[in-house]
C-alpha cells in the first residue's frame, strides 16, 4: 500500500452537543422597539478521541441587547467526530481548523436562527464566516507568542 492509500477522512457523526437560550428580561424586552445590538463570538475547540478520531465543537454565542438589558442570550455548540488517518501532520491544522468547523457551520447556524425565533424574536442569521482567514490569523497569533516568549 502507498501512503495516498492509507489516507482516510471521514465524518463519523455530527450532533447538538450544547444548547443554551436565556431571556432575562423578558416578558419586558418585548414591549420595546426592537433595534438591539447584536455581538457574536466563535470559538472551535478540539479533542482527540483516540484511534484516529477527533471530536470538533464550534461553538457560537450570540448576545442581543437592547440599551444595557439583555433581550437574549443563545449559545450552541455543534459537534462532529471526524476521522482522520494517515494526514501528514501539517495537514491536519488547516482540517481540523478551516475544513471541520467550515462543516459544522450550516449545523449551528439553523439551530441558532431556530432558538431565536422560537424565543419569539425576530428572524436572525448568521452571516458566513471565513474559517480560513480565522486559522490564518490563529497561526500567525501563536508564532507571535512563540517569539516573544523566546526573548
Amino acid at each position: 500500500m502507498t501512503e495516498e492509500t492509507q489516507r482516510q477522512f471521514s465524518i463519523q457523526r455530527i450532533y447538538t452537543k450544547d444548547i443554551s437560550f436565556e431571556t432575562p428580561n423578558s416578558p419586558e424586552v418585548f414591549m420595546q422597539e426592537w433595534k438591539p445590538q447584536i455581538n457574536v463570538n466563535l470559538n472551535n475547540a478540539i479533542k482527540d478521541l483516540g484511534e484516529g478520531n477527533i471530536e470538533v465543537a464550534l461553538t457560537v454565542t450570540v448576545t442581543a441587547k437592547i440599551e444595557d438589558k439583555t433581550a437574549f442570550l443563545a449559545e450552541v455548540t455543534q459537534a462532529g467526530i471526524f476521522l482522520a488517518q494517515g494526514i501528514p501532520e501539517e495537514e491536519m491544522g488547516p482540517l481540523l481548523g478551516i475544513y471541520c468547523p467550515n462543516t459544522l457551520f450550516p449545523y449551528v447556524r439553523e439551530v441558532v436562527s431556530d432558538l431565536i425565533v422560537r424565543g419569539s424574536f425576530p428572524q436572525f442569521l448568521l452571516a458566513p464566516v471565513n474559517f480560513e482567514a480565522l486559522y490564518a490569523q490563529q497561526v500567525q497569533q501563536q508564532k507571535q507568542a512563540e517569539e516573544s516568549a523566546e526573548h
